[in-house]
């Protein structure tokens, strides 16, 4: 592979942003690239990024320059990115596209930023932008494009198929039917037939069951989305669908959390390795324990010796079914003052299609921003996924803090700290408790 540096720094971003909502059906696939400067161009790019590790992206790099043999594309990791990007750009080795987050919208720190970043929606750049899914688009309030989503995520549980083949059952499409799916996987004797990281983290089994759940109250009650945000205790009622069917489904057995926290000791490895046993039907978590699975399957002595194929599902804990919450995890921005802005955005141009940004997707093992999810099988249950119960995180509106009440809640619930009156009483104050 090409010259490759490896540095140190951290993510920076923020902008004004609008946008739509979920998998936008009916879009035409992205037209085949056509290089639109000499094959014989020379230059050096670079990307910088937080990924300490982007195999992925140096992926792109080697099927660019079957167009482009003579360019050379680098990418830079940055230690503590957050607070050393802004500097980056601003030094005589400015990279020319960076990796940017959907926290770094609201932080006016992160606004010099964007006044380095160029506009993607430039008709001239010829980027097709319309192979991105809906959800997944971030526009500023005067109709620019200064990010372009690379990786998406969503929150569910692994499901091992094998198990659910063997005894001939079906993965479960809302919640009466997992009710029953779990009854029949105990009685087959799996104990415990969904486990997951016991914690507080976005990646923990509680998030992943409970919160697609809340954020779907949340969308139906926008009236009090202020007093939510402003942790008035009032707002607190809006948790309580979610943490009661939480509650309902441990009192009866389904999970068994001081039995996950002695045989799960992270939201991630371990989480990943103890799936891989093979005797667990169903584990919670988020999209960055899937795209851990891949590297983890020959390092499992039990996976190895005995295989078996798996899925992802968002977990069915609605009466009608599950809750698909669609969120962007890294964005690309263009340094409008790169010294090869030509062939920056001929590179940009050849990633943003359905294949490429598939591609990369399918190598990160994250859920790609396109409506495509046929690159990993691992995914294929989003394809087509119903609009109604479909939402991005940004579209729910709900902030920081909010999130880390909901999480504090259904952890205290769950290993009986409080119960759902108490939780929802106490919001506001539960994560300082």
């Amino acid at each position: 592979m090409k010259n490759r540096i490896r540095r140190i720094a951290a993510l920076l971003l923020a902008a004004v942003m609008i946008l739509g909502l979920t998998a936008c059906a009916g879009k035409k696939k992205s037209a085949e690239f056509k290089p639109a400067l000499s094959k014989d161009t020379q230059c050096s790019l670079k990307v910088a990024g937080s990924y300490s590790n982007f195999e992925a992206l140096e992926s792109e790099f080697e099927r660019f320059y079957e167009y482009y043999p003579n360019a050379s594309l680098s990418y830079v990791y940055l230690d503590d990115y957050y607070n050393t990007i802004g500097s980056a750009i601003a030094s005589e080795e400015a990279p020319d596209i960076f990796t940017t987050t959907s926290s770094m919208l609201s932080d006016e720190k992160m606004n010099t930023l964007f006044e380095n970043a160029e506009n993607l929606a430039d008709p001239a750049l010829k980027i097709d932008l319309d192979c991105i899914r809906e959800g997944a688009m971030r526009t500023t309030a005067n109709g620019e494009v200064l990010m372009l989503p690379i990786f998406t995520r969503t929150y569910g549980m692994l499901v091992n198929m094998d198990i659910f083949e063997k005894n001939g059952l079906k993965v479960p499409g809302n919640y009466a039917e997992l009710v029953e799916t779990c009854k029949k996987l105990i009685a087959a004797g799996y104990k415990y037939p969904i486990m997951g990281a016991n914690g507080t983290t976005v990646a923990g089994m509680y998030y992943a069951f409970a919160f697609p759940m809340f954020s779907s109250t949340v969308m139906k009650n926008k009236d009090s989305l202020d007093a939510l945000n402003a942790l008035d205790s009032s707002a607190g009622e809006l948790m309580r669908p979610a943490l009661e069917r939480l509650k309902a489904f441990l009192d009866a057995g389904y999970i068994d959390p001081a039995v996950c926290a002695e045989q799960i000791s992270d939201d991630y490895n371990a989480v990943i390795m103890r799936f891989f046993e093979g005797d667990v039907p169903m584990m919670l978590g988020g999209g960055d324990m899937v795209s851990g699975t891949a590297k983890r399957e020959s390092k499992s002595e039990a996976f190895t010796a005995n295989p078996f194929k798996y899925k992802f599902y968002v977990v069915p804990a609605g009466d009608e079914g599950g809750y698909f919450l669609d969120t962007v995890n890294m964005f690309f921005t263009v340094n409008k003052n790169s010294a090869n802005l030509d062939m920056t955005n001929e590179f940009i141009r050849f990633l943003t299609s359905e294949k490429e940004l598939g591609n990369m997707a399918a190598i990160k093992r994250l859920t790609p921003p396109t409506d495509d999810f046929s690159l990993d099988e691992v995914y294929s249950s989003l394809e087509g996924f119903p609009k109604e119960r479909t939402f991005t995180s940004r579209e729910t509106g709900i902030n920081d803090a909010v999130n880390a009440e909901f999480r504090k809640a259904t952890y205290k619930i769950a290993n009986g700290e409080m119960t759902v009156d108490e939780a929802i009483a106490a919001f506001g104050t539960l994560n300082a408790k």
